[in-house]
């Protein structure tokens, strides 16, 4: 059974016929995409996929998702011949979290272009396979500190899908996503999405940063009861932690904006009320749009690679 951008995996298809929860099924998603702080998305998919033996269910057509020329994947090449290719894709996978509990996978790259037609196709797989909530997760640059806890915003089609939990959002306008674009229509259609976006120190952004991946896995964990363990993590997370120590040593301008952070996120957890606001000390919603848009520009369309 084929759509026009899946093709379909009978083993796979059967293997998850027979193993499925009977109900409350989760498809996580996880891309690597326009924006992914951290490396938060990536970490994620390359985690639970190293829990256990994937079954593949689905492919999708790459190449009519892809944008090659402004989103170029990385070639290696050698003395004189190309001995590597980082070559782009887009499946579903059966999965198993810690205790062996089955649910799917979307992963590999965000598509840039037929955005409809690819939210229609997930949406088939959706009701094809009886998924109950979909999950999506992903790092945001922001004005904090790595030395205090990270952030989440979570967001969702549903309120009551979401914790009780403060924002530190009003009102804000930035560039769409396939992913965000997948859970503003699959609410309009009445379907179950919930986003995690971890808050990555922007100063981190472009580096591969283990610990915004455990706290997504955290709140994945949270939202679903699956048993993602992300204390897996923890030897990547130890040497981040080594190797971001060691360049503060040797910045004294590193170390500076650091210390501003701190301070900043320090009064922000002190209060959220309006004073702070109206005094500048937190970023309104216009400046954090404008921040959010001056990383973008800084850092073109690419993802990040690593």
């Amino acid at each position: 059974m084929e759509t026009k951008l899946v093709t379909w995996d009978p083993d796979g298809v059967a293997a998850w016929a027979e193993e499925a929860p009977s109900e409350g099924a989760v498809l996580l998603h996880a891309l690597r995409g326009f924006i992914d702080a951290g490396k938060t998305g990536r970490l994620v998919a390359e985690h639970v996929h190293d829990m256990g033996e994937p079954v593949r269910l689905a492919t999708f057509d790459i190449d009519e998702l892809l944008d090659y020329r402004s989103r170029r994947p990385e070639m290696t090449f050698s003395i004189n011949e190309w001995t590597d290719y980082d070559e782009p894709y887009l499946a579903l996978d059966m999965v198993r979290d810690a205790e062996g509990t089955p649910f799917l996978m979307l992963h590999g790259f965000e598509p840039d272009i037929r955005w409809e037609a690819y939210i229609r196709a997930v949406r088939d797989v959706v009701e094809r396979l009886g998924i109950g909530l979909v999950l999506g997760t992903h790092g945001v640059p922001m004005a904090a500190p790595h030395t205090r806890a990270l952030g989440v915003t979570v967001h969702g089609t549903s309120q009551e899908l979401l914790p009780d939990q403060p924002s530190m959002f009003g009102t804000v306008s930035v560039p769409a996503s396939a992913q965000n674009l997948l859970e503003y229509r699959f609410g309009q259609w009445g379907l179950d999405v919930v986003n995690v976006a971890v808050h990555v120190p922007h100063y981190l952004a472009q580096s591969s940063y283990p610990q915004a991946a455990q706290r997504a896995l955290t709140a994945l964990e949270d939202l679903s009861g699956l048993v993602l363990e992300p204390q897996g993590l923890d030897a990547e997370a130890d040497r981040a932690e080594e190797e971001i120590t060691r360049q503060l040593t040797e910045s004294e301008e590193v170390q500076a904006l650091v210390a501003a952070l701190e301070e900043q996120f320090d009064a922000f957890q002190e209060s959220r009320d309006d004073e702070m606001l109206q005094d500048g000390l937190i970023p309104s919603a216009d400046e954090l749009g404008a921040e959010f848009e001056k990383y973008l520009r800084q850092h073109g369309r690419d993802f990040p690679q690593g």
